[in-house]
């Protein structure tokens, strides 16, 4: 036997199993900036320490019920780490979590992030960092803190994965779905900005068989690549909707469309005697949807509970408020769409007339 066979490995470091703690405190410093960048009343963005802080007297609450929400961003980061694309995926990430905040009448208040990577790269990780600053602004959410795990051995090289968290709160007697949901009730959607974030291992699917790559022209938009046009980031519909709210329109149910489409989301802020009837035909369908279903022969019922086909957020009010929140959410900017009506429930709690324009 070799006289080093038994000898032990002396001088290892962690850098030598693959992690770099000085690369982990220069993307903290480098993300400072970014981070003190989405501070709002009550929030602490000052970074580094075990837990962030927020304050909800500062931040103007009296009697608060806390509202609480995580997601992630799914496949659609396989876009962007195949494409190189890193600075949207982050916008998603906020969305995702903000946007379930809002349809409980919650204001976000704060934010964390959990990124994980088998070797940190730390031009991608601070892309990553600016786009959830970004959504964090776009929703007055503050970035209070997060987490970095370098784990090598679990992703492959340029793998990296996301997670949100996201809390917010909402006065005592604020809260949706209201108790006078009714038949007769309105239901309004508002526009999506495209695919948004659910979906994508069937969009991955699609775009394997048509044989494009993700630089190629996109074939549903001039100007952008595909995988420029799959990236867009999912909407943040949350300034809208407060602001219709703080100025007295009242909104009794507000769904978010993501995985599962119309027909999941929708009946989850439903009383169970009620069903939701939309007309189709009023479903102004972007043209990657279009894309979507003819490139994989994807049926309308599934796409009504696969995509959010054009509309991102649906809201609920009495036919007596629709003329005054149309007007609310006009004034903000939105195009809303009269989608169809409440009904009472007789077997599925969504119903559909119409034909979905593909």
């Amino acid at each position: 036997m070799p006289d080093n066979a038994s000898k032990k490995t002396n001088g290892l470091s962690y850098r030598d199993a693959g992690v770099d703690i000085d690369a982990g405190n220069e993307l903290v410093e480098r993300i400072k900036p970014a981070v003190k960048s989405t501070k709002r009343p009550g929030s602490d963005t000052e970074i580094g320490g075990f837990g962030g802080l927020f304050d909800l007297k500062a931040a103007g609450f009296k009697d608060p019920i806390l509202v609480a929400a995580n997601d992630g961003v799914g496949t659609k980061l396989k876009i962007a780490i195949d494409s190189g694309v890193h600075d949207t995926v982050g916008i998603d990430l906020v969305a995702m979590c903000v946007n379930d905040l809002i349809v409980q009448g919650a204001e976000p208040l704060f934010f964390l992030d959990y990124y994980a990577t088998g070797k940190l790269e730390n031009d991608v990780a601070v892309a990553v960092v600016e786009g959830i600053a970004a959504g964090c602004r776009d929703a007055n959410c503050a970035l209070i803190g997060g987490e970095t795990a370098e784990m090598p051995g679990m992703y492959k090289e340029g793998d990296y994965d996301l997670a949100g968290f996201c809390v917010g709160a909402a006065e005592r007697g604020n809260m949706l779905p209201t108790n006078d949901i009714s038949i007769g009730d309105v239901i309004i959607g508002l526009r999506s900005s495209g695919v948004h974030s659910n979906g994508y291992s069937l969009v991955r699917k699609i775009v394997e068989l048509s044989g494009l790559a993700w630089d190629a022209p996109a074939p549903f938009e001039d100007g952008v690549t595909l995988g420029e046009a799959l990236l867009r980031p999912t909407r943040i519909y949350v300034r809208q909707i407060l602001a219709a709210l703080k100025n007295g329109v009242k909104i009794k149910a507000l769904a978010h469309i993501t995985g599962g489409g119309f027909t999941e989301n929708i009946p989850r802020v439903l009383p169970d005697t009620l069903a939701a009837s939309i007309d189709r035909s009023a479903i102004v369908a972007s043209p990657v949807f279009r894309w979507l279903a003819d490139q994989g022969g994807v049926k309308a019922d599934e796409m009504m509970r696969t995509f959010n086909c054009g509309v991102g957020m649906v809201l609920v009010a009495s036919a007596d408020e629709k003329d005054a929140l149309i007007k609310e959410l006009k004034s903000a900017g939105e195009e809303p769409l009269v989608l169809g009506e409440l009904v009472e429930r007789d077997g599925d709690a969504v119903v559909y007339s119409g034909e979905l324009s593909l």
